[in-house]
């Protein structure tokens, strides 16, 4: 099997909802198509030399549209691996404040808020545990296996399981409080939109080319807005899942589809504000000047935030299976399937920097204060700063 198509089985894995078996995309491609082949990495003088701080083996996390991504609260930084070994880690010097192995087959999160931890399994449970101790607080059983971190705010923790139900439960007992029920179409991406939370509204993305957004308290829809609106005669031409997460910035919120565009709506309204044809599955990021957004080839683009005019593409990481993207200081980094981390000029895309991390990188990096966080498929969890000026 070639280089690419074993990098393209985690990211095309598509699962017939219905079912739930898995169609098999490595009949779909040729052993020898020239354009499905990683780039070469190509030679260049750095700028900047980003500097290790710390880093802490935790376990593997698996390659395939990892959800397992490192999320951080009040200076902790928490992190699971696929096997169920969840840490608190002090972030600024990596020292573990707890760790439990709690055994369970962790396939998303974890998410962090109320004073909890809260983590997604492939059995299809959501599990919480205490920011404190890491003491288990409850676990309830859902509808689906969970492809998607969970978030929580105001009492309430938010699920999207894989069969496209988005759960409201109360953070203190798991008692489920709502149901958003979305009909999944037939042919789908493997991997699910995370809710967001803004102020008493969750947003989140739906496979099919929606973004809802209900509200936090009762799961009533305040907005449903088309992204893309499938079209095509086959399955495979209509699907135009909404996986990249929901990005909330200055009134704005961010959409992406696979096959289909990204968009910029309004927070409270829904309205949409522009819409950029491009094929997206990953997370994207966005400051004041820039909103970062690695497209479905490999191409980190650079879009005007207010306007979605292109600022910059920089295609010399095509096909290298990249992440999404995340903003560090002047830079744009995103990671690849053979473990570097890329940095770029966030001014004209141009390649600045160039780090091995070891294993494969899938889930997105943590940018918090200009710090850097980033989770192998290994398990290799490492932090990373920039030089001060």
């Amino acid at each position: 099997m070639s280089k690419m198509r074993w990098l393209l089985l985690p990211l095309l894995a598509w699962t017939l909802a219905g079912c739930g078996t898995m169609a098999d995309p490595t009949t779909w491609f040729g052993d020898d198509d020239p354009s499905l082949e990683p780039a070469d990495l190509v030679d260049f003088t750095p700028v900047v030399k980003p500097q290790r701080r710390w880093s802490l083996d935790i376990g593997d996390t698996g390659t395939a549209f990892s959800r397992l991504a490192p999320v951080m609260q009040d200076g902790v930084l928490y992190a699971i691996s696929a096997e169920g070994d969840l840490y608190a880690l002090d972030a600024e010097t990596g020292a573990v404040s707890w760790k439990r192995e709690t055994g369970l087959p962790a396939s998303a999160g974890p998410g962090v808020g109320g004073g909890l931890v809260v983590v997604g399994t492939r059995e299809a449970q959501v599990v919480a545990f205490s920011v404190e101790t890491g003491e288990e607080r409850w676990r309830k059983d859902l509808s689906s296996e969970i492809l998607a971190a969970p978030a929580v705010a105001d009492d309430v923790v938010v699920v999207h399981t894989a069969d496209g139900k988005l759960f409201g439960l109360n953070s203190l007992s798991g008692e489920q409080l709502w149901l958003y029920d979305h009909k999944v179409p037939v042919l789908t991406l493997r991997g699910s939109s995370s809710p967001v939370i803004s102020g008493g509204t969750v947003y989140c993305g739906l496979a099919g080319g929606k973004m809802v957004a209900l509200a936090l308290d009762s799961g009533l829809v305040e907005w449903e807005r088309h992204i893309t609106v499938p079209s095509g005669r086959s399955d495979l031409e209509r699907m135009v899942d909404v996986d990249a997460d929901p990005l909330v910035y200055s009134g704005t919120v961010y959409g992406a589809a696979y096959q289909g565009d990204v968009a910029a709506m309004g927070e409270g309204s829904g309205n949409i504000f522009w819409k950029r044809k491009m094929s997206v599955y990953t997370d994207m990021a966005v400051n004041w000047q820039q909103l970062a957004v690695t497209d479905a080839k490999g191409h980190v683009w650079s879009l005007d935030p207010d306007s979605g005019a292109a600022r910059w593409r920089q295609q010399d990481l095509q096909n290298r299976g990249l992440t999404a993207p995340a903003i560090q200081g002047d830079y744009t980094v995103v990671g690849d399937f053979e473990g570097y981390l890329h940095w770029l000029s966030s001014a004209d895309g141009s390649m600045a920097a160039r780090m091995d991390v070891g294993d494969a990188i899938v889930a997105a990096p943590l940018v918090v204060d200009d710090v850097l966080y980033v989770l192998t498929s290994g398990g290799r969890l490492v932090s990373l700063g920039l030089p001060e000026e």
